[in-house]
């Protein structure tokens, strides 16, 4: 009986060893991502989980230079028209299947005509490919492309199992298969995302953590709570008015890195009848909304200056800013003015906006300066998936939106503003524009490229689908038993090289 015992106790601690030795990472998020299928998707928070889970031909460095992911290289024709691609050998789905030039042909297809596919816009110059061995591909264009290796760094470069894609339809998403550092586990919605390392992965051994569990957290309070109570390891943007507590606070990390994206309000101004609104019907109300906002007094309210005041796609510190349009100072009198021009006094409009506190502010701040110049705002709060949801469908009148940004222009306009833009969602449609933005994705020219958005700014200043606010700065809180973290303006949260001392 004794001998049985000791054998017991020996077996328990072995098991209570290996728990100990088993590293989850945790994450808080601000909200809960869409549908974990890239082709499907659209929140930022969903590609903070894909870059976990699903590697990309190309990826980018802190610097924003492209560089190979599971493309080792990569070639251009003399006419712009062939992109030739080497792939990375060795390299297998979570499902075992292997990764190579078949894949990769397969998932440009798919990103090009499922049905339900929010990259086609994105690889929408892809006229076909050609598979010249097992680990060679071309990429034929209709025309060429400067944008393209840029949406390969994102969502339209990330590879899927085609075996699993085939096999999953529609569904994919509720159970992704990817070549990433971890493979999917399970998604209990609103609540967790858990992914399990993947051994065979090509840089397993820079993979330190067993497990990596994504926890939306929408308040921001709460968020950081939860980092100091040690339930996460880190969270993604940290509230503004948290910076400072996070610099004292010995316990912690902060990092930061300027975005590429904007936040705003898209206006719906033809999707569906909903649009049928003075807002939606007549740019001169929505130029008079512009005006009656003043952006530098809502960075200081709710961000304490630490984000930029906006009303373009890109930042003032961008080189593809249009100067001739600089952020406009607020001018209540000649927002009444437009108002009374287009015969709108007094107007209502109804704003949807997520449950994160932070974003009901923003809101809060615009609909008091809207107010003083006419303008009524009724604010209604809606989970984000489902704000999501319902501004595709067109149900909406205002939507309090942003984009995570992109390194190149084309990824912050282009499929907002084209007729056909995969997420146009207020509708909005002028072939000027489309000529002028798709005129910018065939020159490989700068100072070409920069002509036909400043042309392309210069119409949207006027008409405004989307009525743009700031430009924010990513911030990141993160216990201080973390170590190796890199902060890149996507922000994205790559974990290969981070590590965790218990």
């Amino acid at each position: 009986m004794q001998t049985k015992y000791l054998l017991s106790t020996t077996a328990a601690l072995m098991f209570t060893t290996s728990l100990a030795l088993a590293q989850d990472f945790r994450i808080g998020l601000a909200e809960d991502p869409d549908i974990l299928d890239p082709d499907q998707s659209r929140t930022f928070v969903g590609r903070i989980v894909y870059a976990a889970m699903c590697d990309k031909l190309v990826d980018i460095t802190p610097d924003l230079e492209i560089i190979p992911m599971l493309a080792t290289g990569w070639e251009w024709s003399s006419d712009g028209m062939t992109l030739t691609m080497t792939l990375r050998e060795g390299v297998t789905f979570h499902d075992g299947e292997p990764f190579n030039a078949e894949a990769v042909a397969y998932n440009i297809n798919r990103s090009k005509t499922l049905d339900e596919s929010r990259r086609k816009s994105e690889v929408a110059s892809i006229s076909g490919t050609n598979v010249v061995d097992e680990y060679t591909i071309e990429i034929m264009l209709a025309n060429p492309d400067a944008t393209l290796l840029a949406q390969f760094a994102d969502r339209s470069g990330m590879m899927l199992s085609p075996k699993a894609a085939e096999e999953m339809g529609i569904g994919f998403g509720n159970a992704p298969v990817c070549a990433g550092p971890f493979s999917f586990t399970e998604r209990v919605q609103q609540d967790r995302i858990v992914l399990t390392k993947f051994e065979d992965y090509w840089r397993a051994d820079e993979i330190n953590f067993d497990t990596v569990t994504y926890l939306p957290i929408t308040d921001d309070t709460v968020r950081l709570a939860n980092l100091r109570a040690g339930d996460v390891d880190m969270i993604e943007r940290l509230a503004a008015t948290d910076v400072a507590s996070v610099q004292a606070d010995d316990g912690l990390l902060l990092e930061q890195a300027v975005s590429l994206g904007y936040q705003g309000l898209t206006v719906n101004v033809a999707n569906t009848d909903r649009s049928e609104t003075p807002m939606g019907q007549d740019a001169t109300v929505r130029r008079a909304l512009s005006l009656a906002i003043d952006r530098e007094v809502l960075n200081q309210v709710v961000f304490e200056g630490v984000f930029a005041p906006g009303n373009q796609p890109y930042p003032p510190t961008s080189p593809w800013y249009n100067s001739d349009f600089p952020v406009p100072a607020r001018d209540v009198e000649a927002a009444k003015a437009l108002l009374a021009d287009a015969g709108a006094e007094g107007i209502s409009v109804e704003v949807q906006v997520s449950t994160n506190p932070v974003a009901q502010q923003v809101v809060q701040v615009v609909q008091a300066m809207a107010s003083e110049a006419g303008i009524n705002i009724s604010i209604v709060a809606k989970e984000f998936a489902t704000l999501l949801s319902e501004q595709t469908a067109g149900a909406y009148e205002i939507s309090q939106i942003g984009w995570s940004g992109r390194v190149d222009p084309d990824g912050n306009i282009h499929q907002f503003m084209t007729c056909e833009g995969g997420i146009n969602d207020s509708g909005y449609c002028n072939p000027e524009i489309d000529t002028l933005l798709n005129a910018a994705r065939t020159s490989t020219d700068v100072a070409t490229r920069k002509e036909s958005y400043d042309a392309a700014l210069a119409i949207l200043q006027e008409e405004m689908p989307i009525i743009y606010l700031y430009h924010q700065t990513w911030i990141w809180a993160i216990d201080d038993a973390v170590a190796g973290y890199v902060p890149y303006p996507d922000g994205m949260i790559r974990l290969v090289g981070v590590s965790k001392t218990e």
